[in-house]
């Protein structure tokens, strides 16, 4: 078996999630030793709160959404996708990006350049032509949000890195990534709960639509005037809101791996709540409240429960989420609330907070790596190819 041949290398979920793991569990103690003084910051010319944030969305969300579509954009198309030697210079651009991002301060301009944008651009590049170029045979007629969105992660990420934009950069990165949780919430859920509960939840093609379009229209959150974002975030959480009531809460919150889904969708809008509220009459929120209350409410719920699920369907195994895999849905929301609900009534342990829930992420994502990882390195359990 050659290595490119290696089950690792079968479809894109496979590398993606290993990487995601072992970023999940390592960026936010790295992080906190950073914030405290205890590791020095990445010498170069974004600072080390840029680099935080650079990192979980574009090191860790972007292992994600980067394993997630490229495995179900081939099944949207019903095309093989990519495998092998594409995956194996994907994971390598990915890897050259964190290097950069960690030691390229004294690179060549040109060279940190590359390493910064090689990944997200490639990766992009190739899940636009999966989407434009299969087109026809295409199961979703809204995969077109995709097809917007994708190319303005480089701006976002442009953003990000800048002295001058990169507060902009943030909620436009939150904004990308808060179209794609939508998009994928209205299809997993209304599956999920027709095949758990046998119920449908409500779907309503001009409210989706409506609540998708606001949702791309917050994406330029950080340049819209002030009032103008108030006034989006507030409809937007209020139609997310109205729809979440009609959605049986009630019998999904009955189980846990189904539950934190609904959790995350709750988080989404208390995020743009806090955005209302930070632009007409700001709280005396603790450390960066919307951001955290979207990076580990939103990202920190639902991902964690995506992986486990795509991890062991897609490799053949039954999704049945157990004693090891509920811990650490519990480690995720512990992380959440002594993240974001616990400073805001102790801020004094402000940095004894902060730690505590790096190690909810180092205790969630290593035990995701341990059990994971060996799914990922093998052959499908039920004998398919991939």
């Amino acid at each position: 078996m050659s290595f490119a041949s290696h089950p690792l290398w079968l479809v894109g979920f496979r590398p993606f999630f290993a990487l995601a793991c072992l970023a999940g569990l390592s960026l936010p103690p790295l992080w906190v030793m950073i914030y405290l003084g205890i590791l020095p910051a990445p010498a170069a010319a974004f600072t080390a709160v840029q680099w935080h944030a650079h990192e979980m969305f574009f090191g860790f969300g972007w292992a994600v959404l980067g394993g997630f579509l490229l495995t179900s954009t081939k099944n949207w198309v019903q095309i093989r996708g990519y495998h092998g030697a594409p995956l194996l210079l994907l994971v390598a651009a990915w890897l050259f990006e964190r290097v950069g991002m960690g030691f390229g301060g004294h690179w060549p301009a040109l060279l940190f350049r590359l390493s910064n944008n090689l990944f997200l651009a490639a990766i992009i590049a190739m899940l636009l032509w999966t989407l434009i170029h299969h087109r026809k045979t295409d199961s979703y007629r809204d995969n077109y949000f995709f097809l917007l969105i994708l190319p303005v992660f480089l701006l976002a990420k442009a953003l990000m890195l800048s002295a001058d934009y990169f507060q902009a950069g943030v909620l436009m990165a939150t904004g990308l990534f808060r179209v794609a949780f939508l998009v994928m919430l209205e299809r997993t859920l209304t599956q999920f709960m027709k095949g758990i509960f046998q119920v449908d939840i409500l779907r309503h093609a001009a409210l989706d639509r409506s609540i998708k379009l606001l949702a791309l229209t917050l994406v330029g959150a950080g340049l819209l005037p002030p009032w103008l974002t108030a006034g989006l975030s507030l409809l937007l959480a209020l139609l997310l809101a109205g729809r979440l009531a009609f959605w049986k809460p009630q019998l999904a919150l009955r189980r846990l791996d189904l539950g934190i889904m609904y959790l995350g969708y709750a988080a989404i809008v208390l995020q743009l709540l806090a955005e209302f509220l930070g632009r007409v009459a700001p709280p005396a929120w603790v450390g960066a409240f919307s951001m955290h209350v979207f990076g580990l409410g939103v990202m920190g719920l639902i991902i964690p429960a995506m992986l486990i699920r795509i991890a062991k369907g897609h490799t053949g195994r039954k999704v049945v989420f157990d004693a090891g895999d509920k811990l650490v849905l519990w480690l995720m929301i512990a992380a959440f609330l002594l993240r974001v609900v616990a400073p805001q009534f102790h801020p004094q342990a402000y940095a004894l907070w902060l730690a505590l829930a790096a190690c909810g992420w180092l205790g969630g994502f290593g035990i995701l790596a341990w059990r994971l990882i060996p799914f990922l390195l093998q052959a499908r359990v039920d004998g398919k190819e991939h």
